[in-house]
């Protein structure tokens, strides 16, 4: 589904990616650790498409299309969805209206699934204003169920929300990415950054890499990667590329 080819990436004058390959296929879902300030969340930003994120060199392809130079707008319709970290507030801008402009007017599911997130009492609220941080997640992950994309990006889920509104997220991102069907049937993909690993309670990853600097040093079972960095920190992944 996504292939990402000696992607170089700058922000501002500084070169933040460097050399980055990455293979995502249909139905997988993989996790991307790494120390604050590694490039994780520039990748995601670098993917969606947006106009900070200059790419020098390499290329990203979806689904065998070439969407490097493609704009936001484009890769959504193609199917590319995105959880931010930190989603800006939208005054005067209500939810329900965003949700009927994603779901391109038809606005049946929208209470279903608002009522399935416990975001019924948000509809007719400005986006993210006065939310709590497991509502904006909350919020996050409606959007996406509206959307429906194919590969989904979800930047630290986890980040800002208390035991129950995770247990909710969790299981509400497993749906997203088909866990609840066989892996053969699987169409879904998705792409996780995790700083806890607690998103990995509610769904299996297929794959786990570890980016440091701006570069991916490490691939693996996720939750092994996660049990050493826990145990030996990310210093770890370094000494063992180095033997």
């Amino acid at each position: 589904m996504l292939k990402i080819e000696k992607l170089k990436v700058r922000v501002g004058d500084r070169e933040v990616l460097h050399e980055i390959d990455l293979q995502i296929n249909d139905g997988e879902t993989h996790v991307l650790m790494g120390p604050n300030g590694s490039g994780k969340s520039t990748l995601l930003m670098t993917i969606m498409g947006f106009g900070n994120y200059e790419v020098i060199s390499g290329r990203i392809v979806y689904n065998g299309k070439d969407i490097t130079r493609m704009p936001i707008h484009e890769r959504a319709q193609l199917g590319i969805g995105m959880l931010f970290q930190r989603p800006p507030t939208i005054s005067g801008l209500k939810l329900e209206k965003l949700l009927t402009a994603v779901a391109g007017g038809k606005t049946g599911d929208i209470p279903t699934y608002a009522r399935s997130m416990d975001m019924e009492r948000f509809l007719e609220r400005d986006i993210n204003k006065g939310f709590s941080g497991g509502e904006i997640k909350r919020s996050e992950v409606l959007q996406l169920m509206i959307q429906r994309p194919d590969f989904i990006m979800l930047d630290e889920p986890e980040s800002g929300v208390d035991l129950e509104n995770i247990s909710l997220m969790g299981t509400s991102i497993a749906h997203l990415l088909q866990k609840d069907q066989h892996i053969m049937n699987r169409q879904k993909s998705g792409l996780i950054i995790t700083h806890t690993g607690y998103i990995l309670d509610y769904l299996d990853a297929d794959f786990g890499h570890v980016m440091i600097d701006g570069a991916i040093r490490c691939h693996g079972n996720p939750r092994e990667i996660l049990k050493v960095i826990k145990e030996r920190g990310y210093r770890e992944c370094l000494a063992c590329q180095q033997i």
